[in-house]
């Protein structure tokens, strides 16, 4: 029996057409493993696409090789085949036209003339033969490319690779790796075991990305022995790591650091600072120059900063058909899932962090919030 390496390049090996997508958040270990992968098959003759879902994300990863060939959307996932029996009647010419919601063909016969009898349709079988998901708890997660082509998923033998304990194993090839800091990590082994040589200065430069943002440069409290020596072989095998330091890590715009100590002002904790939060207002994003996308860096240094924080929620005011309402991040530590604390809400995003929006005043909103989660964070003994 073939364990779930062999299944992969198994897989691998049959598929003329691969997809590869991830979370609808864009998260940096889901980005760079993508392209990771992306860059791996196509080294190896392999055809492949990366998809996912449009989303407000920043631009932090664009430096990395191949970036822009991430699509947002699936096209031409089928094709619909009208077909012409020309057995008894050739072809002498072929028009159409769009009149309002019909689309017309017009076919000359060369001689003779056709019938309806001679007219057959049917629909092609899908673009892809094989999907691969990275970084990514479940199927919903994956946003719009998974809810508009639901069939394509349930048709098509999926790989599943990730490293999170909340992983749903949705796959008929499940590689989860729970010891591994990054997804980053998975691929650097996979990719190992079929050939070193495979992995060039831009491979490497992508999976030791994963790694340094999934670990916050390293910080985290979960990085093992095993990580640093897989991120050290990734530098001996060319990875720019001055390159996705200075990117990530030197590169913060002043107006970035000017919403920083708003946040940081205005921070508070309860249960000995395993629950942080803050509140933004509209007028701080117009001072400071800054949007709600920036919030995500916030909570990165929140997150390196407070070892201790087990939930950190951002409650802020945004500007929707001219009213302002509040909204709330809500980031969960790997074996807390987010969207289960705030269920209540109706929240949207993954269980590592989730978004709400309530039609609240902001400090009506803070109240509610971290009520709910205070008492869910007891009740899970936190």
């Amino acid at each position: 029996m073939l364990n779930q390496q062999q299944q992969f390049f198994e897989q691998i090996k049959k598929a003329n057409n691969i997809l590869i997508t991830f979370n609808k958040d864009w998260e940096g270990d889901s980005v760079s493993s993508a392209l990771a992968l992306f860059l791996f098959l196509k080294k190896i003759g392999k055809t492949a696409e990366i998809v996912a879902e449009k989303a407000d994300h920043s631009n932090a990863f664009s430096f990395l090789p191949a970036y822009g060939e991430i699509k947002e959307s699936i096209d031409n996932l089928r094709k619909f085949i009208i077909s012409l029996d020309i057995s008894n009647t050739k072809v002498s010419q072929i028009k159409y036209k769009v009149e309002k919601n019909t689309l017309d063909f017009i076919v000359s016969p060369q001689d003779g003339f056709f019938t309806s009898d001679d007219i057959t349709s049917k629909t092609s079988g899908f673009k892809y033969d094989l999907i691969v998901v990275l970084d990514t708890h479940d199927l919903e997660s994956l946003g719009k490319i998974y809810d508009n082509d639901t069939e394509f998923f349930y048709q098509m033998p999926v790989i599943n690779i990730d490293h999170h304990s909340s992983n749903e194993s949705f796959g008929q090839v499940n590689i989860i790796e729970l010891t591994s800091v990054s997804t980053s990590e998975i691929l650097f082994s996979l990719f190992e075991n079929y050939s070193r040589d495979v992995i060039d200065e831009d491979i490497a430069t992508c999976l030791l990305t994963g790694m340094i943002a999934e670990t916050r440069s390293f910080k985290t409290q979960n990085v093992t022995p095993i990580a640093l020596s897989v991120a050290s072989q990734l530098i001996s095998m060319g990875a720019r790591r001055e390159e996705i330091v200075n990117r990530l890590y030197r590169s913060r715009s002043l107006n970035v650091l000017k919403l920083w100590g708003i946040v940081l002002a205005r921070l508070s904790g309860k249960e000995s600072d395993r629950l942080i939060s803050s509140l933004i207002t509209h007028n701080d994003f117009i001072k400071t120059e800054t949007s709600e996308n920036d919030l995500n860096e916030v909570i990165d240094e929140l997150i390196i900063n407070i070892p201790q924080a087990k939930v950190i929620v951002l409650i802020y005011e945004t500007i929707k058909d001219s009213k302002i309402t509040s909204n709330a991040l809500i980031y969960a530590t790997r074996n807390i899932d987010a969207l289960s604390l705030t269920k209540e809400f109706s929240p949207e995003g993954t269980k590592t962090s989730a978004k709400i929006m309530l039609d609240k005043t902001i400090h009506e909103a803070e109240k509610i919030i971290l009520n709910a989660v205070h008492e869910k964070m007891k009740l899970l003994q936190l």
